[in-house]
């Protein structure tokens, strides 16, 4: 593969403001009815063993995973590999609970029109014209639409790529309620001694949840020379270091800690070392106890790991699609869900009072979270289009997996979402 190839498709999260200019535009610009469907057309889940350009995703040879990255370069072996990436790398499991939350099921799908350069759309154009594996909306418990293309099942683990980044965030707000980690204000060092005089050692924790350490770190996805393309390979690549490697190949310093927000996926990557120090636990079994049983999931998921056994945290969790939307859906009530209090009170809170400034005066972020301006709105996201939106004011969730998420289709997925609130209301 080329270089820039590989740094184009394998890095893990896009840091683009962009697709919040769309999300503040006023509500009414785009039409939106809600009607009943007719009664073929049942709530879901609903499956599709084709979708945009299956031939060239791989559809005449079965969509198949092929090894490693060669998805990265050949988009025939894409969907394959993004429903079974913990077949493709070692992974941890995440464990499911033994008995798990149903979600509720509207009787019908709802009809969702959106517009979208200068078209009336709806959903059904909507995926017969963007790679979509999967698209979950549920409102409070209940599923209003599943759908399913590229002969993807409500069995697949979708994997997240940056999606993971607000699981890291969300773990070490529930280890500080539980004490294990003393402060945010801590320095990252304190918990990982492999980190002592390093730069990134020397960032508080707080810092790193906000991307803003302040040393120096390119997430440029054109170039070869980025460093997000040297972590990728340093954590991911067969035969690699490792995370705590890795890290300590990016040691200038270039801001205090916490004045700048520059995103960075090594912040997420430290921050998974102190999550494994300080609560003296993998990163997956913590996240097995703390979210995933008490969410009630259905099905187990997996985290991607390195050649030390340690969780590459700046992505790669893949979960079946229902329990991407319990997981919003918990974060849509304060994070709250089934009468269990998940994550700690206040802690989402916290993170949309610190979220900091992006290069969008549209887009905020804190504690590995994407917010829109206001901070009322937000998204877990991830390279390809993978999304979790999220409006706790509607107690609405949007999920989607994919294949494909450049600006083109981003800004038609934040049309629909912006349409789909103004339905809801």
């Amino acid at each position: 593969m080329t270089g820039r190839g590989f740094t184009r498709l394998l890095c893990i999260a896009c840091a683009a403001a962009f697709p919040f200019m769309l999300d503040a535009l006023a509500l009414n610009s785009h039409r939106a009815f809600a009607q009943a469907a007719p009664a073929s057309q049942a709530a879901g889940p609903r499956f599709r063993a084709d979708g945009p350009d299956a031939d060239a995703f791989g559809r005449t040879e079965g969509y198949p995973s092929c090894k490693g990255l060669a998805y990265v370069d050949d988009t025939r072996c894409r969907v394959g590999a993004l429903s079974r990436y913990d077949t493709l790398f070692p992974a941890r499991t995440i464990t499911a609970p033994k008995q798990s939350v149903p979600l509720a099921r509207a009787v019908s799908e709802p009809v969702i029109r959106y517009g979208f350069a200068g078209l009336e759309l709806t959903l059904d154009d909507y995926l017969n014209r963007q790679p979509v594996t999967g698209l979950l909306i549920a409102k409070d418990d209940t599923i209003l639409v599943e759908r399913y293309q590229y002969g993807r099942t409500d069995t697949d683990r979708l994997t997240s790529f940056s999606m993971a980044k607000t699981v890291v965030g969300l773990l070490i707000g529930i280890a500080l309620k539980e004490k294990m980690i003393g402060s945010v204000d801590d320095l990252a060092e304190t918990y990982v001694p492999g980190l002592k005089d390093t730069e990134y050692g020397r960032t508080p924790i707080k810092a790193l949840l906000l991307m803003a350490s302040g040393v120096a770190f390119s997430e440029d996805y054109d170039s070869k020379y980025s460093d997000i393309y040297q972590l990728a390979r340093l954590t991911i690549e067969p035969g690699s270091p490792g995370s705590l490697a890795a890290l300590k190949q990016f040691n200038t310093r270039r801001d205090p800690p916490g004045v700048r927000f520059s995103y960075s996926s090594a912040e997420s990557l430290v921050l998974g070392l102190v999550l494994t120090a300080a609560t003296k636990r993998t990163v997956s079994d913590y996240a097995a106890e703390k979210i995933w049983q008490p969410l009630g999931a259905e099905a187990d998921a997996t985290w991607i790991i390195d050649a030390t056994g340690q969780e590459i945290t700046f992505g790669y969790v893949n979960a079946v699609l229902r329990d991407w939307a319990r997981l919003g859906l918990m974060l849509a009530n304060h994070g709250n869900w089934q009468g269990k209090n998940i994550v700690p009170e206040g802690w989402l809170a916290a993170s949309a009072a610190d979220a900091l400034p992006t290069d969008s005066p549209l887009a905020k972020y804190g504690y590995q979270i994407w917010y829109s301006g206001d901070t009322r709105r937000f998204a877990l996201r991830g390279l390809r289009g993978q999304f979790v939106f999220v409006d706790p004011d509607l107690k609405l969730v949007l999920v989607q997996t994919a294949l494909r998420g450049g600006p083109p289709e981003t800004a038609e997925l934040f049309a629909l979402w912006t349409a789909l609130r103004a339905q809801v209301q």
